[in-house]
C-alpha cells in the first residue's frame, strides 16, 4: 500500500477519484485521518495524481482500478482495500453522464445502458458488497456509506441530461431504502446532492460555460467548488453525524 502513515482511523473507499468531486473527497478522508483507496475506471493518470497529492501532503492513499458496474471488479476493489486494513466508509461518487447533451429522445439507446450500468446498477453492487463487509451482522465493524447524487432530481435537467437525473432519483430512493434496512446493523448510509458544481463534466459534454450561466438562477449567485461538496460528505461520515441516516443533502447554494 502506498503511503506515509502505518495508523489510519479507517480505510475509506471513494469511487470515480480521478477527478472532480471524488478527488475532493479522497483528499479530504485523507486530511481526516482515513486511508483513501482512490478508485478509477479509466482515468489512471488522474488516480496517480491524487495518489500523490494525498502521500505529499502526510495522506496515505492507492490507487485502484476497478469498473464499479462489474460485480468481479467491485469484489476485487474491495478485496484490495481490506489487504490494508478494517473498512470504514464508502463513498459513491463514480457517475457518468455518458456526454450526451440533448432531448432525452435524442440519448442512443447505447449511452442510455451504460448510464444505467453505472449510476445505478453499479452504485448498487457498491452498496451491496459494502454491507457485506461493514455489517455488525456479518462481522464487520459498522461504517458509513455515502452516495453521490445530484439536485438535478428537482428539475429532472430538460434539454440535457434528463437520463442522468433519472438515475439520481434511483440513487436517492436507493439511499433511504438501504439506510432503513441496515440502521441496526451498525452502517448508517446517507446522500450528497451536489448543485451546479466547477468540475470538468460540463467542459467534457460541450458545455465549459454551463456553470457560469446557470449562477444568476443560483440563490447564492455562483456554482459550489468540489471542496464544499466533499465537506459535506465528511461531515456525514463523522461522528457529528451520528444520529443521521436516509438523509439526502442538497449542497446547492440554495437552488
Amino acid at each position: 500500500m502506498t503511503g506515509n502513515n502505518s495508523a489510519v482511523s479507517g480505510i475509506a473507499i471513494v469511487s470515480g477519484a480521478s477527478r472532480g468531486i471524488g478527488a475532493a473527497v479522497a483528499r479530504a478522508a485523507a486530511r481526516a485521518g482515513y486511508g483513501v483507496v482512490v478508485n478509477y475506471s479509466a482515468d489512471a493518470d488522474g488516480a496517480r495524481r491524487v495518489v500523490s497529492d494525498i502521500n505529499d501532503s502526510g495522506g496515505t492513499a492507492r490507487a485502484v482500478q476497478a469498473d464499479i458496474s462489474r460485480p468481479a471488479d467491485v469484489v476485487r476493489l474491495f478485496d484490495e482495500a481490506a489487504e490494508w486494513g478494517p473498512l470504514t466508509a464508502v463513498i459513491n461518487n463514480a457517475a457518468i453522464t455518458g456526454d450526451q447533451i440533448g432531448t432525452l429522445t435524442d440519448v442512443p439507446a447505447e449511452t442510455v445502458q451504460r448510464v444505467v450500468d453505472v449510476n445505478v446498477a453499479g452504485m448498487i453492487f457498491m452498496c451491496q458488497e459494502a454491507v457485506r463487509r461493514l455489517s455488525t451482522d456479518r462481522g464487520g465493524n459498522g461504517g458509513s456509506i455515502i452516495n453521490i447524487s445530484s439536485t438535478a432530481t428537482k428539475a429532472g435537467s430538460p434539454g440535457t441530461w434528463v437520463h442522468y437525473a433519472a438515475t439520481k432519483g434511483a440513487v436517492d430512493v436507493l439511499t433511504v431504502g438501504l439506510a432503513a434496512e441496515v440502521a441496526k446493523q451498525g452502517i448508517r448510509v446517507n446522500a450528497v446532492a451536489p448543485g451546479s458544481t466547477n468540475t470538468g463534466l460540463h467542459a467534457a459534454a460541450g458545455m465549459p460555460d454551463r456553470v457560469e450561466r446557470l449562477n444568476p438562477t443560483i440563490p447564492m449567485g455562483r456554482g459550489a467548488e468540489p471542496e464544499e461538496i466533499a465537506a459535506a460528505a465528511l461531515w456525514l461520515m463523522s461522528d457529528n453525524a451520528g444520529y443521521i441516516t436516509g438523509a439526502v443533502l442538497p449542497v446547492s447554494g440554495g437552488r
